[in-house]
């Protein structure tokens, strides 16, 4: 691939809508199907240090590739000043993602910022992070102080040579694994493990990685393969099926079907019948759970999508920068989420052909 991918950064960006009439956020905010919103995924940098063949391909995202400026990025005042208005819509989940987050300096800030923040119940925010566990041992203890409560570690294999060409930047398992040691040891409570699995590249590994992970303190979830973005060569004959990986591990390890933690959990949970734990098994591509999706995206330049197949931002940072109240975007916040009708998904499952139209927003650009 020669062609490069630009991330949706207009020259002349346009600020978000601002409704006429300001109404006062209720936190009981929901969208064209009725889904609250309760999720904030916000991305703190567009660069990572890996070059995974199912989000930043190396033939793309290559040594000339044009990374957003300092200046572009969010300050951690700006993310928080958000995240404040968001929560007052609802909000009581806020994720940290990438890129890759503990790629942006001074990381544990910006978490002891959002940590001080409240939901409209006056309770805690869940505040969680996820990583490719790359810098995770000696970012954890102070992630911990800061008041980061979980996080999320990307894996792709227990082999270190698929593992390796999976990330292609031939970094090895075990250090994710010595990352996960010394999250678990800080105190970082219900770490998960996320497997894209990729049929034809590392699909032999869901047994290996069902094996090591049983009867540890972490969950492991498997993720469908998705088309999200134009750069992956996304193809629909390279996704395993979810109930394919359910089948392949319960045939040795028998597995039964737990229920879910909350309305719009991504993952389908299952046990282990013989007390080993249970695992995730995330199938937005076979069994789309649009109906439920309640988590809206802020990218690093500070664009609110309201899908992770949306094919263009809402600019709040121009908002911002150009002194719009507290009011006037949060006002922005709730109109565009109360237009939202996204179900990408499910048109797609319907349409396996693929969806046409304009180009999707990468990964890396506003996280998973």
């Amino acid at each position: 691939m020669s062609e490069k991918i630009i991330h949706f950064a207009e020259s002349r960006p346009q600020a978000a809508f601002v409704p006429a009439i300001l109404e006062a956020p209720t936190g009981t905010l929901r969208d064209q199907l009725a889904r609250p919103l309760h999720d904030l995924r916000i991305s703190v940098t567009d660069r990572c240090n890996f070059r995974c063949v199912y989000c930043m391909p190396k033939e793309v995202f290559d040594k000339d590739y044009n990374y957003l400026p300092h200046s572009s990025l969010l300050s951690f005042e700006e993310i928080t000043r958000i995240a404040r208005l968001f929560i007052a819509h609802g909000v009581e989940k806020i994720r940290l993602t990438g890129g890759e987050p503990l790629l942006r300096k001074n990381i544990e800030k910006l978490v002891a910022m959002l940590a001080e923040l409240k939901t409209v119940h006056g309770k805690p925010l869940d505040l969680t992070l996820t990583t490719n566990g790359s810098l995770l041992a000696r970012k954890a203890q102070s992630l911990k102080d800061a008041g980061l409560q979980r996080v999320t570690v990307s894996l792709d294999a227990m082999d270190d040579a698929i593992f390796k060409r999976m990330n292609d930047v031939d970094f090895a398992v075990a250090d994710v694994l010595n990352g996960l040691d010394v999250a678990h040891a800080v105190g970082l409570q219900s770490i998960k493990v996320n497997m894209v699995v990729k049929g034809g590249m590392n699909d032999q590994e869901i047994l290996p990685m069902a094996r090591y992970f049983k009867g540890t303190p972490f969950i492991l979830r498997f993720i469908e393969y998705m088309d999200v973005g134009a750069s992956n060569g996304w193809k629909l004959d390279e996704v395993v099926p979810s109930a394919e990986v359910a089948r392949r591990i319960g045939a040795e390890m028998p597995l039964a079907p737990v229920a879910a933690n909350y309305t719009g959990e991504t993952a389908e949970r299952w046990r282990y019948l013989d007390g080993g734990g249970e695992i995730g098994l995330i199938s937005s591509v076979t069994q789309a759970f649009c109906k439920d999706c309640s988590r809206a995206r802020l990218s690093t330049e500070g664009k609110l999508y309201t899908c992770l197949f949306a094919t263009r931002g809402h600019d709040l940072r121009a908002l911002m920068r150009n002194g719009a109240s507290d009011a006037e975007i949060s006002g922005a916040v709730g109109h565009l989420w109360a237009a939202r009708g996204d179900r990408y998904s499910e048109l797609r499952t319907s349409n396996t052909a693929g969806l046409p139209g304009a180009q999707k927003v990468e990964m890396s650009y506003i996280g998973g």
